[in-house]
């Protein structure tokens, strides 16, 4: 199994930017058919932010289009969450987890605020 790390979180103020980065600690994320960007804000439903296949093929949700760039790095054996314009609504704890079969981590904290 592959044990996924992320990292890469921190405050910000509105409209700024982050890259959140998600890193195989044991095992390698080539294997992992497809990598989820998860994200949990305070008093909200966990909800899928962005996720990315073997084939590069793309899914973001709808408020974080066009502000959301997910990829994978197969050399650095990382995966990255660039994210810009960042709004308050983009606060919360986000997960990067594998699909099928992934495990839930200790995800990172991004808090929006002025």
């Amino acid at each position: 199994q592959v044990q996924l790390v992320e990292s890469g979180g921190g405050l910000v103020q509105p409209g700024g930017s982050l890259r959140l980065s998600c890193a195989a600690s044991s095992g390698d994320m080539r294997s992992i058919a497809v990598i989820i960007w998860h994200r949990q804000a305070p008093g909200k439903q966990r909800e899928m932010v962005a996720s990315i296949g073997l084939s590069g093929n793309t899914h973001y949700l709808d408020s974080v289009k066009g502000r959301f760039t997910i990829s994978r790095d197969n050399t650095e054996n990382m995966t990255y969450l660039q994210m810009n314009n960042l709004k308050l609504e983009d606060t919360a704890v986000y997960y990067c987890i594998g699909a099928p079969g992934g495990s839930w981590g200790q995800g990172t904290q991004v808090t929006v605020s002025s």
